[in-house]
């Protein structure tokens, strides 16, 4: 038997959802946006060479487009082949795989030619800056870091490979400098401490306590000393 003198519930008041208010500060979220329909010809290259169009992107040799004329004449049209291609190596995605610095690849999916520093240099800076407008994250010490990486890979001293990759932009010519310069630093001290590993007739282990360092770390820097 229901007692109808029962305490009415409190009652919540309850903001309307296009009215709550967000936390001071909080950035409105971001609806997440449909991913945009793959070119029908980029789907045609997906499937019949997953190893450079798939789920992983491998950067293209040179001449990429008449081989897959060549290879494929009955599938592929000249001018569709032509804008998926330009589709597909100004994508974010494509340009992180040159970005890494992998070899360029053949229509077999094996390495054949190595890409410039330039080229390797102009990627780096393109994700960085699509990436730095979507997020209110600093990335210029990633971006600095990657620089390193890539400086260090290409072999080349550090007014060859800065000629060959500054540009008109002094922001990142800026950030650029400053990843050569932090290179130079940690190889001054690299060589300084193999110097004084081999005058110490110590062993690693040994030398690694004497210094108050991390065994692995004493070992990376003399095994960059001599590289």
């Amino acid at each position: 038997m229901q007692h109808t003198d029962s305490p009415a519930p409190p009652t919540h008041h309850r903001t309307a959802p296009g009215n709550r208010r967000r936390p001071s500060g909080a950035r409105p979220a971001r609806e997440a946006t449909p991913p945009k329909p793959l070119h029908p010809v980029l789907a045609q290259l997906a499937e019949l060479y997953p190893a450079l169009f798939g789920e992983v992107l491998r950067p293209l040799k040179r001449g990429i487009f008449q081989d897959l004329l060549d290879a494929q004449p009955e599938v592929l049209d000249k001018e569709g082949l032509k804008a998926a291609l330009a589709l597909h190596t100004r994508s974010t995605r494509y340009l992180s795989a040159v970005a890494s610095g992998a070899q360029r690849h053949d229509l077999s999916g094996q390495p054949v030619e190595a890409l410039l520093p330039e080229q390797v240099h102009h990627a780096l800076v393109e994700v960085f800056r699509r990436r730095q407008t979507r997020t209110a994250e600093d990335l210029s010490p990633k971006f600095r870091q990657r620089v390193e990486q890539a400086f260090e890979q290409s072999g080349l001293s550090r007014e060859a490979y800065a000629e060959k990759v500054l540009g008109r932009d002094e922001q990142v010519n800026a950030l650029t400098l400053e990843a050569l310069a932090e290179v130079a630093s940690r190889q001054a001290r690299d060589e300084a401490l193999r110097r004084a590993f081999s005058a110490s007739g110590l062993s690693e282990a040994d030398f690694a306590s004497s210094y108050g360092m991390p065994l692995r770390e004493v070992m990376r820097a003399l095994g960059r000393a001599a590289a």
